[in-house]
């Protein structure tokens, strides 16, 4: 799996997912914090990458534009806040979602991450 991270994740998250066996980078590591959504996205497909974001309002929208527009995108997985922290101790958890997607098909699709059930 190939994963563009928005500009709201660390580079921490980056290289915890490139551990997993992630190919992983940050909107930041790419030089491009303060890019606009619709150019992330298109960096993301430009480099066949599938993006994480907790952006939902902003790229549920440019996705679906993407494919009204009849063009394909790599996907996009959302973190939303309210399950997963940014702070350190959410890194782990974070991992654990995206490797239980990271086998699907997730080509044209938006993808929400679920935390792992506590026991």
């Amino acid at each position: 799996m190939k994963l563009l991270l928005d500009e709201m994740y660390s580079p921490g998250l980056a290289e915890a997912l490139r551990a997993a066996g992630v190919d992983a980078c940050t909107v930041i590591e790419l030089g491009l914090a303060g890019s606009s959504d619709p150019e992330v996205f298109a960096e993301a497909i430009a480099d066949g990458r599938t993006l994480l974001t907790e952006n939902v309002a902003d790229f549920t929208r440019i996705s679906a534009d993407h494919l009204v527009a009849s063009q394909h995108h790599p996907g996009v997985l959302i973190a939303l806040s309210s399950r997963f922290s940014r702070r350190a101790a959410g890194i782990g958890p974070l991992v654990t979602a995206i490797g239980d997607v990271a086998d699907q098909q997730l080509t044209d699709r938006l993808v929400y991450l679920q935390a792992a059930s506590k026991a």
